[in-house]
């Protein structure tokens, strides 16, 4: 395949997984700089992987493991980045405080943001209905981990809620 046709092809999964990507990335930061050099460097690598990704599994799976990876060593390598990220104001300002459906929605969110890099991982997926096997494979654990894992995050997810 030309440098070309690669390209074109890279520049078709970024705008179809670009939702992917910053979704991702949100769960790490809420601050608009480090949300666009994380969404940056996942770009970057997965340019890097591109052509080496063999379509084993979903172009979406393969793009959530690569964003949660980079999410995750950037911040392995800073030790400066503060451990629990607060939800962005502007997706607080952008929902009605009418709606008590956007009330719980604020809250659950306060409340993943309190939870491990790991825990927050899958609980986006989770939320994001993903399949126990494509969480297992994005995140790298077996299938009855995510189960044992998810269980744990939901009733970590309680008993925070009733604090």
């Amino acid at each position: 395949m030309n440098q070309q046709a690669l390209e074109k092809q890279f520049i078709s999964l970024i705008t179809e997984c670009q939702q992917i990507i910053y979704k991702v990335c949100y769960v790490y930061t809420s601050d608009e700089y480090t949300l666009e050099e994380l969404y940056q460097e996942t770009v970057i690598n997965l340019w890097k992987g591109f052509p080496g990704f063999r379509a084993e599994s979903k172009a979406s799976t393969w793009v959530y493991r690569i964003a949660m990876n980079t999410c995750i060593s950037y911040f392995r390598q800073s030790s400066s980045r503060p451990q629990t990220v607060p939800i962005p104001f502007s997706l607080e300002a952008s929902l009605t405080d009418d709606d008590p459906q956007n009330y719980y929605l604020q809250q659950l969110h306060r409340l993943i943001n309190r939870l491990g890099k790991l825990e927050r991982a899958l609980i986006l997926l989770w939320l994001d209905e993903r399949s126990y096997d494509e969480i297992a494979e994005i995140l790298g654990i077996s299938k009855s981990n995510v189960g044992t894992r998810l269980n744990r995050v939901k009733d970590k997810l309680k008993k925070m809620s009733n604090l």
